[in-house]
């Protein structure tokens, strides 16, 4: 009988003993998953964020090219048929409005002519010199293309979707391989009045600034045409703006009062706008200086506890 009240007394202290101890272990891990030491655990998200700003966005549309002679001018002969018997030019060479550009002898079998002479129409440079001595040519035959002035163009096919952003005088952006970091500058100088039926696409020319004369004839180049400009706009990575309930929402960190040590995501509904190179335009639902998630939101509800692991630069900006 002593033997078995021992027994039942050891029980009740071990039982005890692990009741306390499974109470001590659920109060740490509620305290170190941002719930108070009373066995509730609450879930801490981990996440990265980074600030609304406010600055300028374009829209743009990207197409490619090569240049070419902004303002070209060929040089014909006026003798009906000949044979080119000397050229004074060769590619490159630049040439003042009447300078010598080619002799033609005009003579036919049993009939001589006086050797015709062959001016520049404009000043400029040569670009194109499809003539041989000892060729045969009309008066239909261009014998020189002549460049004039510095500027050149990039002849540009724009889609039909895109056609109506399309308009004389947009500014655009030239990149090229052979200058690379490097911006040129130029406007859209010409638009087609007509649409390609084939390849349903509309023809424009952009000149470029080539006041450094480092640009040349037949260089490849990428074109950004700036259909919109906006200023002072409030700006977050596109990828920070998420689906809930089919609407785009972004969630916004905010400081949790009860425990300095987590934040409370606030979830926001936004207003996108355009959306350039992953930037995206917020026209309503945030300010400037806003802390927006930008990893770890694809589980937030709204005033779910996080933990901010990391301030990402903000657009264009430097970490916070």
């Amino acid at each position: 009988m002593l033997k078995s009240k021992v027994n039942l007394i050891a029980l009740a202290a071990i039982f005890a003993v692990a009741s306390c101890n499974r109470q001590g272990g659920e109060a740490a891990a509620g305290g170190g998953r941002g719930g108070a030491a009373t066995g509730t655990e609450v879930t801490v998200f981990a996440v990265n964020t980074t600030e609304a700003v406010k600055g300028p966005i374009s829209d743009y549309i990207e197409l490619s090219g090569d240049l070419i002679a902004g303002s070209t001018v060929d040089a014909y002969s006026e003798a009906a048929k000949g044979k080119v018997t000397r050229v004074y030019v060769s590619v490159g060479s630049r040439v003042a409005k009447g300078d010598r550009i080619a002799l033609i002898d005009p003579s036919q079998p049993g009939m001589t002519y006086v050797e015709h002479i062959v001016d520049a129409p404009i000043s400029g440079t040569v670009t194109d010199l499809p003539i041989k001595v000892g060729m045969t040519i009309s008066q239909t035959t261009s014998l020189a293309k002549i460049s004039g002035g510095g500027g050149l163009e990039v002849q540009l096919y724009v889609p039909e979707r895109y056609i109506s952003k399309i308009r004389n005088g947009l500014s655009c952006q030239i990149s090229l391989d052979a200058f690379p970091g490097e911006l040129f500058r130029g406007k859209i100088d010409e638009v087609s009045p007509t649409v390609d039926v084939a390849s349903r696409t509309e023809m424009i020319k952009v000149n470029v600034d080539n006041s450094s004369s480092r640009l040349k004839v037949g260089m490849f180049a990428k074109v950004k045409i700036i259909t919109e400009n906006k200023s002072n706009i409030v700006q977050i990575p596109a990828g920070a703006i998420v689906q809930r309930e089919g609407k785009n929402v972004v969630f916004v960190a905010t400081p949790d009062n009860s425990d300095k040590r987590y934040s409370i995501a606030r979830q926001i509904d936004v207003t996108p706008g355009i959306i350039i190179d992953n930037v995206a335009e917020i026209q309503s639902g945030l300010e400037s200086g806003d802390q927006i998630v930008t990893k770890g939101m694809s589980l937030l509800t709204d005033e779910a506890k996080i933990n901010v692991i990391q301030k990402d630069a903000g657009v264009g900006g430097q970490n916070k």
